[in-house]
């Protein structure tokens, strides 16, 4: 290599041409077509031709001579076909060096300008052969083919992404936004990354997407799905993340029409107890519609006999059946505010399986025997048939909490099972319900709701009674079902249920995980040696589960293997804790949804603890916690209570600011 010698290398991507202008040792100093000096490890030379040009005549005149050559060079590459090539060499598996793949791509007298173009063209197309130190090696058929796909990805890509962009700023800028055939595919784009961002198999090319519109994902998306009408304002985007399914499949819902439709009182002749005369009554919220538990009492002479009746749900939904099989998709009912995603269809949920007013239904009963202490003598299970009398909201029997003497004697058991479970270490956790709803303006409305009222105490509190007497039942026939329970929490940090509003929702922070098992373990939080959940079988899959392990029991269908067991649990976790969050979040939402129009409002807060630059406090009025950032002048300590005002609130986003 000497001084005035044209070399090629490789920069960027891109074959540049220079001129040498200095050799010292292994490093060259060169200046380019582009008229930049750069110095080079002489390593780094891809193509050093022979050709000599002379210095002498300017820096002008030298970068004249590169691009002339560079525009020869570039001219011969049209007279290469390397598909043809490789379709010829293909075959031979062998290295190929420069001089004799020149010889191949051409006819005329070879020099440098024509090697130079074939390096040039193997460098552009790389899909048919390897490329390596002035030799060449023919891929595979099969390597031809992955690369000739990642090619044409990279160009539908390009494509969708120029598309893309273009139909993005038409809808910004106010353009007709009707949606075709092809626009739906930049919808599915858009819609995947502003769900799962970086998660998103589409999050480069939209990202380019929204590049090319100059976008800003998080401040203008949602608006345009909105604009477009794919989704609505308050739109529950947790149902898109953890892929909830909405509607049932068409074949499940036909069978529960079916199934609905031909509904017999078979179950009369099951040797099922008759509790037909008894005065059943349920207590529910005031817009449930499925019914899956009813309470009865009867006041003897030296004893009383209560009675919870558990639709019988496993009596209609038969393991490994369709509708089974979606009940374990779902897991769980989602209740909030504006929706109702149901485990099973309405048909079912809310008609032959709920135990409704003045209808024949299949029950398993748990009957009590308690003595007129209060204290449970004995007990059985049973399978029954069932009507029930009448149907109360939670505010009908606070009404009547007083002069109605069934809702008296139950509120007595109640409270006395409580006492019961505090003195076993029980730790209840007393925090009042945010209430949502719709006024008659169509206005969200707010509201809390005492979880200590007698009609909610009392229901709470049987249930968790028959719950436990279940788990015992379970334990007794040695039974695998899915029981519940909690190591002892954290810390302690009041007695009894006597703690603060406070001191109450830090011990919630405080208490450890339940854990789900196929064998009975104790309960600390609440107080109970074993510990399931089968009260709510229309609703919960782990409580059919469970009403069925029981039912086996009562010979009425066979039993889950242990094994069978451990791998509903495994597999409905991840789905259970999908649901809490989703209704969570839905509740979160919409108290934020309210508290956007109580701007400048103020409200009450109590500190719950200090972090290095906010307090963490908690706003009683609707039970959420926020951050209060750190400013001169406040030093409050954990449970202090002061007034804050309502900043800034926005509910798509979860932000809500505060300040003193």
């Amino acid at each position: 290599m000497k001084q005035g010698n044209i070399v090629e290398y490789i920069d960027r991507r891109k074959i540049v041409c220079a001129v040498v202008l200095e050799i010292k040792k292994q490093r060259l100093r060169l200046l380019t077509e582009t008229n930049r000096e750069v110095s080079l490890s002489s390593s780094r030379v891809l193509h050093n031709s022979n050709t000599h040009i002379d210095l002498s005549m300017g820096k002008d005149r030298l970068v004249e001579t590169l691009k002339e050559i560079v525009k020869k060079r570039k001219h011969l590459m049209n007279y290469i076909n390397i598909k043809e090539l490789w379709e010829i060499l293909n075959t031979e598996q062998e290295w190929i060096d420069l001089a004799t793949m020149t010889e191949f791509c051409f006819t005329d007298i070879l020099d440098d300008d024509h090697e130079s173009a074939v390096l040039r063209a193997f460098f552009e197309d790389q899909i048919y052969f390897k490329f390596k130190s002035e030799k060449f090696f023919p891929n595979s058929k099969e390597k031809v083919e992955r690369l000739n796909f990642q090619v044409y990805e990279i160009n539908r890509k390009n494509i969708l992404i120029e598309r893309g962009g273009r139909w993005l700023k038409s809808i910004l800028n106010g353009n007709d936004i009707s949606l075709s055939k092809s626009d739906l595919q930049f919808v599915e784009i858009l819609k995947s990354f502003y769900l799962f961002g970086k998660e998103s198999k589409q999050s480069s090319i939209a990202k380019e997407i929204l590049k090319k519109a100059n976008i800003d994902a998080d401040k203008d998306m949602f608006r345009i799905f909105v604009k477009l009408g794919i989704w609505n304002e308050n739109e529950n985007l947790d149902i898109y993340r953890y892929n909830v399914p909405v509607a049932f499949s068409d074949k499940t819902l036909e069978c529960a029409k079916n199934f609905s439709n031909s509904f017999q009182t078979d179950f009369l002749k099951n040797n099922r107890k008759d509790f037909t005369m008894l005065p059943l009554i349920t207590i529910d919220g005031q817009l449930t519609l499925d019914f899956d538990d009813a309470l009865s009492v009867e006041e003897k002479k030296d004893h009383y006999i209560l009675g919870v009746h558990i639709a019988d749900v496993g009596h209609f939904i038969k393991k490994g059946s369709i509708i089974d099989r979606e009940a374990i998709n779902r897991g769980s009912s989602i209740y909030t505010f504006d929706q109702r995603i149901s485990m099973l269809p309405t048909c079912l949920a809310e008609e032959i399986c709920s135990l409704k007013t003045g209808k024949l239904r299949p029950a398993i009963s748990i009957i009590i025997k308690l003595n007129k202490n209060l204290q449970i003598i004995d007990y059985k299970i049973i399978p029954s048939i069932v009507k029930v009398k009448r149907q109360l909201t939670y505010h009908d029997v606070n009404l009547i909490a007083n002069e109605d003497r069934e809702i008296i004697i139950l509120h007595e058991i109640a409270k006395c099972f409580r006492r019961q479970r505090i003195a076993n270490g029980a730790l209840p956790i007393s925090l009042p319900e945010i209430n949502i709803w719709m006024d008659e303006n169509g206005e969200i409305a707010v509201n809390r709701v005492n979880r200590e009222s007698p009609s909610r105490m009392l229901v709470s509190e049987i249930m968790i009674m028959a719950n436990w007497i279940m788990a015992r039942f379970l334990a007794k026939h040695n039974t695998p079902a899915i029981f519940r329970s909690q190591p002892e929490p954290k810390a302690r940090l009041y007695k009894g249920n006597q703690g603060t509003l406070f001191q109450n929702w830090m011990q919630r922070k405080n208490l450890s995980r339940f854990v789900l098992n196929c064998r009975p373990e104790h309960h600390s939080g609440l107080g109970l040696d074993a510990y399931v959940t089968a009260t709510s079988p229309i609703r919960k899959y782990f409580d059919l589960v469970t009403q069925r392990q029981i039912r086996a029991i009562l010979k009425l269908e066979a039993f889950y293997k242990i094994e069978d067991i451990e791998q509903l649990i495994m597999s409905l976790k991840q789905t259970l804790s999908s649901v809490s969050k989703i209704q969570s979040n839905r509740h979160r939402y919409w108290i934020f949804k309210y508290l956007e129009k109580k701007i400048g409002q103020k409200e009450e807060a109590v500190l719950l603890y200090k972090r290095r630059n906010s307090y963490s406090i908690l706003i009683p009025a609707y039970m959420i916690e926020c951050d209060l950032p750190l400013t001169a002048g406040t030093n409050f300590k954990p449970e202090d209570i002061f007034q804050v005002t309502i900043q800034h609130v926005d509910a798509r986003n979860d932000i809500i600011s505060v300040f003193v």
